[in-house]
Formats: structure tokens, C-alpha cells, sequence
């Protein structure tokens, strides 16, 4: 009863962020949170950098997706600290990845990829977690569920991603293809999925000019799948099913990953098949394999204790400091600059 309350609480929230989203991100409006001025110029204004709703998505998914991780490892009994750890050690990997992957597969110096940064995560999770769970048994004689931290993490990243779609949509990236290039059955029946972006500093404006077109809203979709997959998964975990839920997960963010690749317009590299979708097959065969490298040990997770393990000071403090990192991160935007000027209202003086 428990489990269902929190998942379909955490559903209804999502919902009405969603319902929000999908329709107000697309808009000029929801691309810049603010600029800075950083350089006055010879003519008196101010050179500005522009900091982005696009971080601020990036960093409340960072935080969304780190808090059911903590959640879902309490309940099943794991330390956070020894967590902590891991998904610091985790993230050290998986954040450099995301653009030392992008620029070789895209070409491009100021770019990143989630599906790179995802591929690497999926590839040395486990093993990153079982050489920290042997280390911390050693040092501490804690005993630690591999499969179970292993599982949660797919959760978490699938909750991630999902959240972090709003982020494309805010700033024009990730897109599909305009609806009159669609197949004629995706025009019929899904003509009420596609968005109308507006605003010259998006990049599907100044990348493939399809500002003002009906675009097949393919992060919206994807937000969909993910999070969807999260719940379920959160359910399954709950439940101590911690192989189905990675299962699930896994075959939900890889495959559609995949498949909706061939769904999008922006540049994903010269193949036909892009070096992403290559990645995000090689990852399915190989994480069916995890959960009999590392098999569980049946415990049933307690919802109560992981909930009580987040609310304290410390993890509270964690997750912020995971968000602001983030935000500032991917937040100040590289592609696009701005002018600014101030002047004194006489009329208030």
C-alpha cells in the first residue's frame, strides 16, 4: 500500500510538471533564466553570459534521479555514506565522458552527450559498486546488496533522463523531425505530439531553421517512456524484484534510445546508425548479464527506512550541492552570448 502511495504520488507530481512543460518549454520565453554581465565594451554596454533552463532541468533531474537512488538503497538497507561515495566516484567518470564522447562523435568542441555519459555509467556501474562494496566490507564489515545498488541506479538513471528531456525541449536541442517529414500514419494519428518552437537562439533555429514548423515532439515522448519506466521500476524494487527492475529500465532507455534516434533531426554524427545508437545496443546484451555476475540476496526493501535515511541534514545538503553543480555545469551556456545596458529610471528617482 505504502509503495503504491509513493509512486503514484510521485506520478501525479510529474504529471502536472510535465503537462506544464510540454506546453510552455518550447516558447522563446523558457530558453534564458538570466545574463550576467561579465565585460563592459567601448560602447558602454556589457558583454553577458546567459545562464539557461537548460542547467536548471539538468540539475533538479541530477538531484531528482540521486534522491530515488537514496531512497530505493535505504529501503533496501544500503549506508548512505558508502552510496555517497559510490555515486561521487560514478559521476567523476560519467560527467567527462559525456563530452569527450560527444566531440569525437560530433565534432564539436562545446557539446555533450547524455547517451554517452549513460553508456559509460551502464558499462562500470556494477563493477564500480562491487569493488566499493568489497573495500567498504572490508573496512567497515558491511555487507552490501551489488545487485540491489546496481538496479537502483538504473531507476535513478531512468528517472534522470526522463526529467532531463525538459532540458532539450527548453533549449531547442534533441529534436525530431518536422511532422511533413513524418511517415503518413505518425501525421495522422500523432499530430498532437509535435511542438512549434519560437526564438531565433534556440538550436533548432539557428541549427536547421524549423522555427515556427510543427516538430514531432520526440523528448516529450521520451520523457514519457522513462519515467514510466521509473515508477514501474520503483515498484519492482520495492517489491525486492531487483533484476526486473533493471531489466525494465534497462530495455526502456536503451531500446527506445535506439529506436528514436531515427525519429530526430539534429546532427547525431554522419552514420546512418549514429556511434549513440551503437553504444545503446552494446549495453542491452551486456547488462542482461549483471544480474547473474552479481546475484542478489533476497532481502524486501523497507520503503519507511529509506525515506527517514534522506531526510536528514546531511543528504539534504548533498543534493543541493549535487544540483548546483550541475546547474553551473550545463547551465552557462557556450553557443550563445548576449549585450546588455543599464540606465536609471528618472521617473522613481
Amino acid at each position: 500500500m505504502l509503495n503504491g502511495l509513493f509512486v503514484g504520488g510521485l506520478a501525479l507530481i510529474l504529471a502536472g510538471i510535465y503537462a506544464w512543460a510540454f506546453k510552455a518549454l518550447p516558447g522563446e520565453r523558457w530558453q534564458m533564466i538570466c545574463a550576467i554581465p561579465i565585460r563592459k565594451k567601448d560602447d558602454g554596454s556589457w558583454q553577458g553570459v546567459n545562464l539557461t533552463y537548460y542547467g536548471l532541468f539538468n540539475a533538479l533531474a541530477l538531484s531528482a534521479a540521486v534522491a530515488l537512488v537514496l531512497v530505493l538503497t535505504g529501503a533496501a538497507g544500503i549506508s548512505k555514506g558508502v552510496l555517497a561515495a559510490m555515486l561521487a566516484a560514478l559521476l567523476g567518470c560519467c560527467l567527462p565522458a559525456s563530452r569527450l564522447i560527444a566531440r569525437w562523435v560530433e565534432k564539436k568542441p562545446h557539446t555533450f552527450s547524455v547517451g554517452a555519459a549513460s553508456f559509460v555509467g551502464i558499462v562500470i556501474s556494477p563493477w564500480l559498486v562491487t569493488g566499493m562494496a568489497r573495500v567498504a566490507g572490508q573496512w567497515s564489515a558491511v555487507r552490501i546488496d551489488a545487485m540491489a545498488v546496481v538496479a537502483a541506479l538504473m531507476v535513478g538513471y531512468a528517472l534522470g533522463e526522463g526529467i532531463g528531456r525538459l532540458a532539450c525541449i527548453s533549449f531547442g536541442c534533441c529534436y525530431g523531425r518536422p511532422m511533413a517529414a513524418m511517415p503518413p500514419f505518425l501525421q495522422r494519428y500523432f499530430a498532437w505530439a509535435s511542438f512549434t518552437y519560437t526564438g531565433s537562439t534556440k538550436k533548432i533555429a539557428y541549427a536547421h531553421q524549423l522555427e515556427g514548423q510543427k516538430i514531432f515532439a520526440v523528448q516529450a515522448v521520451t520523457a514519457v517512456l522513462y519515467t514510466a519506466s521509473a515508477l514501474v521500476g520503483s515498484l519492482l524494487f520495492l517489491d525486492g524484484r531487483y533484476a526486473w527492475a533493471y531489466f525494465l529500465c534497462l530495455l526502456a532507455t536503451q531500446g527506445w534510445r535506439f529506436l528514436s534516434e531515427f525519429l530526430r533531426a539534429d546532427f547525431r554524427g554522419n552514420r546512418r546508425i549514429s556511434a549513440y545508437q551503437i553504444m545503446s545496443l552494446l549495453t542491452i546484451p551486456y547488462g542482461l548479464t549483471i544480474p547473474w555476475l552479481f546475484p542478489s540476496g533476497g532481502n524486501l526493501p523497507d520503503l519507511l527506512g529509506g525515506l527517514e535515511g534522506i531526510y536528514s541534514p546531511s543528504m539534504l545538503l548533498f543534493l543541493q550541492g549535487l544540483g548546483i553543480f550541475m546547474f553551473f555545469r550545463t547551465g552557462r551556456s557556450e553557443v550563445t552570448g548576449a549585450g546588455l545596458r543599464f540606465h536609471v529610471n528618472r521617473q522613481r528617482i
